[in-house]
């Protein structure tokens, strides 16, 4: 189990991979506490929404950068606060992870690494279904990593993910399974070794 001193030594010495800036910004929290079970890591899952292309999708708070933000972090804190009403400003950053482009979306999304002292109460605002927190041994159990098939722009593809629990928790997949793969290996960590088929090249950049 990764534990939170072990991440903060990782990401203090990272300099994260960061794409030019593009049309359409977005900027999610890595957010983690500890507790008896170990470290943990803040999930949402997404309400179902008409046109949003992550309608229901499991993922990282966060959200499109807004012209009133003062930085790409500043983004990832205040979508934090605004969908699950958690202020990261009583937590402490760690780092940046490198940044992913979209496929399915033209989108730079960056990613943020934030640690709690204790998990605080969350209220959901109705652009989030649920929230909870996973420990990071079960992102990393060989047994909950899966191929499901979705549509990729009109075909269906199996690519990988990571079941995160009941049935109220669809699988964990796209830019946010991306982002996961690149917070593991910096800890020295890899995600089990999925199949990728119909012949779908994987992307150097992400996969949402």
């Amino acid at each position: 189990m990764p534990r939170v001193e072990t991440i903060r030594s990782a990401m203090a010495g990272y300099a994260p991979v960061l794409q030019p800036p593009g049309s359409m910004n977005a900027a999610v929290a890595v957010t983690l506490c500890e507790d008896e079970r170990g470290t943990n890591l803040l999930l949402i899952r997404r309400a179902e929404r008409d046109g949003d292309p992550w309608s229901g999708h499991v993922s990282f708070p966060g959200g499109r950068v807004d012209a009133s933000d003062a930085s790409l972090r500043h983004a990832a804190e205040r979508e934090t606060r605004e969908e699950v009403g958690l202020d990261l400003s009583t937590g402490e950053w760690l780092g940046q992870l490198d940044d992913l482009r979209g496929v399915a979306v033209p989108m730079v999304v960056s990613a943020f690494v934030f640690t709690l002292e204790r998990p605080a109460p969350l209220v959901l605002s109705d652009e989030v279904r649920r929230a909870f927190w996973v420990p990071l041994d079960e992102l990393l159990d060989s047994s909950r990593h899966v191929t499901e098939p979705f549509d990729y722009q009109g075909r269906a593809v199996k690519l990988p993910a990571i079941d995160v629990g009941d049935g109220d928790r669809p699988p964990l997949w796209g830019l946010t399974y991306h982002f996961l793969e690149k917070f593991f290996s910096l800890l020295g960590c890899r995600l089990p070794e999925t199949l990728w088929r119909d012949d779908l090249q994987r992307p150097a950049q992400g996969g949402d």
